[in-house]
């Protein structure tokens, strides 16, 4: 069997070629359940983000035909569009990536926590979809003690560095004093959340929370003293905002150049700042195009992710020895799988001649034999009964000249 890891992330792939390969949650499970009967694929897990999109498979070999025909018949695509920005994995390397996938040592924000829960929100969903086995299960266990590990024993988490506090600090270079400024935040998720709270922590003056669902808006406004909305009231709201966050699962976007250009207006051009941290894009690419508006995306947001960061550097290089080591852990367990069939006759075998030796025993109790007699029987007939094919065994390689079974031995049973 062969671990397998296909994706893309922000590295190797425009946010244009991002968004077309990113999966919904909505719709994990029944592609999740398409996705294991591609080929000789047994196992299947998707991991997608707004900067990745990473399939974990177990397959019987390495060919990665199929799964690349079938994310192309997926998405409706050509494999000309995608594969170029494709990277993969096998083996001990796959492993190695999951780790420092999980550890944010892959991210864009090294370190970043929020990349842990996402994976673990990928475990779950191919665990419901019933797409996991004993192979993959048991590497994203291990993918995350090893994260807990790296986060326990290294100062990797220690800056405040995250996608939402980069979007922060932009904006409080942009904006002399926050409190004097208007935040609309469009979404209700964990990025969002972050979000909120940044803003709060540096004294934002006001914040609109807007979500598809109000209660989720409002549940999440409450904790800032912000202030809730549905996402049809935006155009109501827009003009209000000195700055726009928004991430959302959204398929289309949620904010048109037309709609930007006419609160721009209604502002008599007071700048806006606004920053789209969806994939797909919750705002028209064509809005940068208006003056007065500051539109980023995730990607533009690598020029200000680099303060705070060099003791997340000098932690990744003791994250990395730990991750040598844990993929190393990983590696033996599955080595030891190809024991567990040996292993099991073997007991199961020795129990067989057990029972057979303790049911002769307890007959001859029940004949009247002295207790004494009978455990002496006991111990003589079982271990001969142990140590007979062996023996015969050792014996017949010795007559071959079979010296490593001879030495195996000796090893196996610590002679």
């Amino acid at each position: 069997m062969t671990l397998l890891a296909v994706g893309i992330n922000y590295n190797t792939a425009p946010v244009s070629i991002r968004e077309r390969l990113a999966f919904p949650a909505d719709m994990l499970d029944n592609t999740l359940k398409n996705l294991r009967n591609v080929g000789s694929i047994s196992e299947a897990a998707i991991l997608s983000t707004c900067n990745r999109t990473e399939f974990y498979c177990n397959t019987e070999n390495d060919d990665q035909a199929p799964l690349i025909d079938w994310i192309a018949a997926t998405k409706a695509l050509k494999t000309t569009e995608f594969t170029p920005y494709l990277y993969s994995y096998t083996d001990s390397q796959s492993i190695r990536h999951m780790f420092r996938v999980a550890c944010g040592l892959d991210s864009m924000i090294l370190g970043e926590p929020q990349i842990l829960g996402q994976m673990k929100t990928a475990y779950q969903a191919a665990y419901q979809a019933g797409t996991l086995g004993k192979n993959l299960s048991k590497l994203f266990q291990h993918t995350f003690s090893a994260a807990k590990k790296v986060r326990t024993d290294t100062a990797i988490g220690s800056s405040p560095v995250s996608v939402a506090f980069a979007a922060v600090q932009l904006a409080q270079q942009i904006f002399d004093k926050l409190s004097e400024q208007t935040a609309l935040l469009i979404g209700a998720g964990e990025t969002i959340e972050l979000t909120a709270r940044h803003l709060y922590q540096h004294g934002i003056g006001r914040i609109i929370i807007a979500n598809r669902t109000y209660d989720k808006a409002h549940a999440l406004a409450t904790q800032f003293n912000g202030y809730a909305i549905a996402l049809s009231e935006i155009p109501t709201h827009l003009a209000e905002a000195d700055i726009v966050v928004s991430s959302t699962a959204s398929p289309l976007p949620i904010l048109g150049k037309g709609r930007v250009e006419s609160a721009i207006k209604i502002r008599k051009h007071k700048p806006m700042f606004m920053v789209d941290l969806a994939v797909p894009r919750d705002i028209e690419a064509e809005v940068e195009q208006l003056r007065d508006v500051y539109l980023y995306t995730v990607d533009d947001l690598q020029n200000t992710i680099n303060q705070n960061m060099d003791s997340r550097r000098r932690a990744a290089e003791q994250a990395e020895e730990i991750i040598d080591t844990q993929v190393e852990h990983f590696l033996a367990w599955l080595r030891s799988q190809g024991a567990q069939e040996t292993i099991r006759d073997f007991r199961q075998q020795a129990e067989i001649t057990r029972d057979e030796v303790l049911q002769k025993a307890l007959a001859q109790l029940n004949s009247g034999t002295a207790a004494d007699e009978v455990l002496q029987r006991l111990a003589h007939t079982l271990t001969n009964k142990l140590i007979h094919t062996p023996c015969a065994q050792l014996r017949e390689a010795g007559a071959n000249e079979r010296h490593d079974l001879i030495a195996a031995s000796r090893e196996i049973f610590k002679l």
